[in-house]
């Protein structure tokens, strides 16, 4: 039963083609490559006309003239992955640690030991820097680096909701001792 669908659906790419004239992504090696002659055999002259070309395959930009030629290699700071990068990066390490930054005076007056305070006061940092090392790593090593954003997002989620809660709780919360 699937392979009757399967074997349908080639036949139906080729009738909306004729029919609606709607292009489509055929390979060269499809039943309706073979039946549609090319200039080459009309003409039989080897001269590469590329409207006919462009035509046999079949694409949406048919009437485009393919350009072979190699483009001109941009230099690495104009590319658009690296422009955004750097946008989306500078925003985050300015505008998440100026938060880090009044966290962490929050943070010196938390009733807790002066070593708790210090992992309180690095430890987001270093998630924001997970979290940015994280979006260059994806960016222009492999898109698998995108887990980074867990544990980083993670460490300076986690810090910022403790020191808030716990001061809140410090403030309003806490039994009084009279």
């Amino acid at each position: 039963m699937g392979c009757r669908h399967l074997s349908i659906f080639p036949s139906v790419l080729i009738v909306i083609q004729y029919a609606g004239n709607i292009p489509t992504f055929l390979a060269n090696d499809s039943p309706m490559s073979a039946e549609m002659p090319s200039q080459h055999e009309e003409t039989g002259t080897a001269e590469h006309d590329e409207s006919a070309s462009a035509g046999s395959r079949g694409d949406l930009f048919a009437d485009l003239s393919a350009d072979t030629s190699k483009p001109e290699e941009m230099p690495f700071y104009k590319r658009e992955q690296f422009v955004w990068t750097l946008k989306w990066t500078h925003i985050h390490l300015f505008g998440i640690n100026m938060i880090f930054i009044f966290l962490g005076g929050m943070t010196l007056f938390l009733d807790i030991g002066s070593r708790a305070k210090t992992w309180l006061i690095v430890l987001p940092f270093i998630g924001v820097l997970v979290d940015i090392l994280a979006m260059w790593l994806k960016g222009f090593v492999s898109p698998a680096f995108f887990w980074l954003h867990v544990p980083g997002g993670a460490v300076f989620t986690g810090i910022f909701v403790y020191v808030s809660l716990r001061s809140l709780w410090e403030m309003w919360g806490r039994p009084q001792n009279r």
